[in-house]
């Protein structure tokens, strides 16, 4: 041990004591697709921990970012042992807090979680090893001066509705007292990203609350899961992984939820209208419903949505509230008169590590007139980087179509050049320009009309044999795609379609063993990508994607746009 050392406290989120050497980074992380939940290692090889081990480390971070799944491998962390001794966070989080709350109530096992504050939080900078002094209190207990319980609450406490409504009242009310609320509201619907398999302790989490009897009191859709669960078996999947994720889907679907099993539910007939009230969990689909379509949900970690939509009951904090959906920065762009699709990806990238965890609204492309399509891929890489459960586009989304729209606030603002969309593109293009083995599409799922537009550039075009090209999308998108004739075609062409799973959780064989470079169109994949498979990740447009499965080559050429 080199150094002294420290005695570091702060408010507990999670009470407990431990000590170890500081693994310390001012910038935020994502445990899923950021952290291997078996080993612990950090993956994001965009984030300077990658590489560390969090066993036995006190990691200090600001806060988390990207997935929802980050409290899934948190909690397996926790129980196979290779998670870090204590967090020490900026500032209050629900993600990273929660997957220890479930490990605690649940498993019985847990490890302190304390929020610091920015100046307590900086000056760790620099130490080796820490001491973190807390309490080692039984689970907390609720009392009404904290939050206001109706008398179903009550019963749902006091277990009158059941063991699984009971555990997972318990749950949602640790939670409400860490976002600061008062009382619960009620919900119209909840969207569970937990039924993405992690490890073993995800599974046994759902089948717990299944085996007490959970039913969801809302109507609730399933995120895509690990697998194609009608086909997993006949495309290879190693069949103790195949089994586990489908028995974990199983058991939610059990629990009374659809199986939609899509990381893109705006796009079903279901998706709620504004100011509706949901709780929706899956990192690009919950700024979606706050953002473009106007709907209520705070981002909700994985677990954290399932327990909600047993009760039917949620916090009323976060995006619930007028207050807590205005913007804390403006971010303005450079001219731009003509634009592809690959903007809205690196925009939606860089404008997230611009804004943290800071809601934002951005001037400059409004006259771009973007589409629910191009909303989709921004939506979904500013998740990736940020932390924000929402964004406004100045005359686009529908909180900020009047231009005067937040122009009483005092805003930070920040201006973006060219110079850095370039860094930002090349942050994305991590591997050199050459051969392409592997085109993947449809992270988060396509829609109708991007297969539309697949089908547009592939007509009369012939694949390269040597490259792989695989869609991913949701069971009903395939089947109004097929009616409409796409698919048949673009299957002549050599693509391949995938349905349930999506490409985050995508793994040999399908991706194969032989593939060195992917080539994406979605911001969040090549991000995320390089740590998920090992591989190499090249970014661009859907026509640049479909010119490099013809050819087998990208040429990395940057589009004008951007100079």
């Amino acid at each position: 041990m080199n150094g002294p050392v420290v005695d570091i406290s702060g408010h507990e989120l999670v009470p407990g004591t431990a000590e170890g050497p500081l693994l310390y980074s001012d910038v935020p992380l994502s445990f899923w697709g950021g952290v291997e939940p078996v080993t612990g290692e950090v993956i994001d090889r965009h984030h300077p921990l990658s590489g560390r081990r969090l066993a036995g480390q006190v990691l200090a971070i600001p806060s988390s970012r990207g997935s929802c799944s980050g409290s899934g491998v948190i909690l397996e962390l926790i129980l196979n042992g290779q998670g870090p001794a204590a967090i020490l966070l900026e500032r209050p989080e629900a993600i990273i807090t929660l997957g220890v709350i479930v490990a605690e109530e649940v498993f019985g096992q847990s490890i302190p979680v304390h929020c610091l504050g920015t100046e307590a939080f900086r000056s760790l900078a620099g130490t080796t090893h820490v001491r973190v002094p807390g309490t080692t209190a039984a689970l907390p207990a609720f009392t009404t001066s904290q939050i206001t319980l109706t008398d179903g609450d009550r019963a749902m406490l006091d277990g009158r509705h059941g063991d699984a409504a009971q555990v997972a009242m318990r749950i949602v009310l640790r939670m409400a007292a860490i976002e600061g609320a008062s009382e619960l509201i009620d919900i119209s619907q909840a969207h569970i990203d937990g039924c993405i398999y992690t490890g073993p302790g995800g599974l046994a989490f759902a089948e717990r609350l299944r085996d007490l009897g959970g039913k969801v009191a809302v109507p609730t859709t399933l995120n895509a899961i690990s697998v194609d669960q009608k086909r997993w078996r006949a495309q290879g999947i190693e069949t103790g992984f195949g089994e586990a994720a489908s028995r974990l889907a199983d058991a939610y679907v059990n629990m009374g939820a659809a199986p939609s099993f899509t990381c893109a539910p705006y796009l079903l007939e279901t998706a709620p209208k504004r100011d509706e009230q949901i709780v929706w969990a899956e990192s690009n689909a919950v700024v979606y419903a706050n953002s473009v379509l106007g709907a209520r949900t705070m981002k909700y970690p994985d677990y954290l949505d399932i327990c909600i939509a047993l009760t039917g009951r949620a916090p009323k904090a976060g995006c619930h509230l007028d207050t807590e959906r205005q913007p804390k920065l403006r971010i303005s762009l450079p001219q731009l008169p003509a634009v592809d699709d690959s903007f809205y990806p690196l925009l939606g990238y860089l404008t997230g590590l611009l804004a943290a965890d800071d809601i934002p609204v951005i001037d400059g492309i409004g006259h771009l007139a973007p589409d629910s399509d191009d909303l989709k891929a921004y939506g979904a890489a500013f998740a990736t980087t940020s932390g924000a459960p929402m964004f406004h586009i100045a005359g686009v989304t529908p909180e900020a179509k009047d231009a005067e729209d937040f122009r009483s606030l005092a805003l930070r603002e920040v201006v973006v050049t060219h110079a850095e969309l370039r860094q930002a593109w090349a942050e994305l293009n991590g591997a050199d320009t050459g051969p392409v083995d592997l085109i993947s599409l449809g992270n988060p799922h396509f829609s109708v009309t991007e297969i539309a537009s697949l089908a547009g550039l592939c007509t009369g075009r012939t694949k390269h044999p040597d490259v792989a090209i695989i869609v991913t999308c949701g069971r009903w998108t395939l089947e109004a795609a097929t009616r409409a004739g796409h698919v048949a075609a673009l299957e002549g062409f050599g693509v391949q379609f995938v349905t349930d799973t999506c490409w985050c959780m995508i793994v040999e064989p399908l991706i194969p063993h032989q593939v060195k470079t992917i080539m994406t169109n979605s911001g969040k994949y090549a991000h995320y990508g390089p740590g998920l498979t090992g591989r190499s990740l090249r970014f661009g447009s859907l026509a640049a994607c479909v010119e490099a499965a013809v050819s087998g080559q990208d040429a990395g050429a940057i589009p004008g746009w951007i100079t």
